[in-house]
């Protein structure tokens, strides 16, 4: 059975790399397709980022890394895949994926979404998160993988991220 874990992967994390390897794990294949996105600004260009998740999956054989720019149900159909898999964080995640998960059935009803819980680890993680925290220097060794840490560091100490600092202001003296 072949199954697509679709997502921007920007950057992949390790509670991206843990469904990832989980997936494969349950299912014959798993394509992690990555989106082309017209409409986002990423920070790093889809080919940078198939680079990232190719290097730290290596170890999975069962595993294919594409793009698309469709509708994900139309990008697994044209894989002849039988199954979405995506990843759930939170409560909030459920009522989104779960609302996709019954649009892309009503688009093709031959592709199932297999949801899998994020390890409690991961829970809290996101890439947006992981970003912000790479923007201001601190460390996301612990949330992606190693590759991915290095690449996010020389990214940010490139273009520090914009601060204002407003100037002192002198010390108010009480009047008479």
């Amino acid at each position: 059975m072949i199954a697509v874990y679709p997502g921007s992967f920007d950057p992949i994390t390790l509670g991206h790399l843990d469904i990832i390897e989980r997936g494969c794990n349950l299912f014959g294949s798993v394509i992690v397709a990555v989106a082309r996105n017209p409409n986002k600004a990423p920070l790093f260009s889809v080919q940078q980022r198939i680079q990232q998740i190719q290097t730290c999956t290596q170890h999975l054989a069962n595993l294919e890394l594409d793009t698309f720019d469709t509708l994900t149900v139309t990008y697994t159909q044209k894989r002849q895949a039988q199954v979405l898999l995506r990843g759930l964080r939170a409560l909030s995640d459920f009522e989104y994926e779960l609302q996709m998960a019954h649009t892309n059935h009503s688009l093709s009803p031959h592709i199932e979404t297999v949801f899998l819980a994020t390890s409690n680890e991961y829970s809290f993680l996101s890439s947006s998160l992981v970003k912000e925290i790479a923007k201001f220097g601190g460390s996301v060794a612990h949330l992606v993988p190693e590759n991915v840490a290095i690449e996010l560091e020389e990214c940010f100490t490139k273009t520090p991220p914009s601060v204002s600092i407003p100037p002192p202001t002198a010390p108010s003296t009480p009047t008479d």
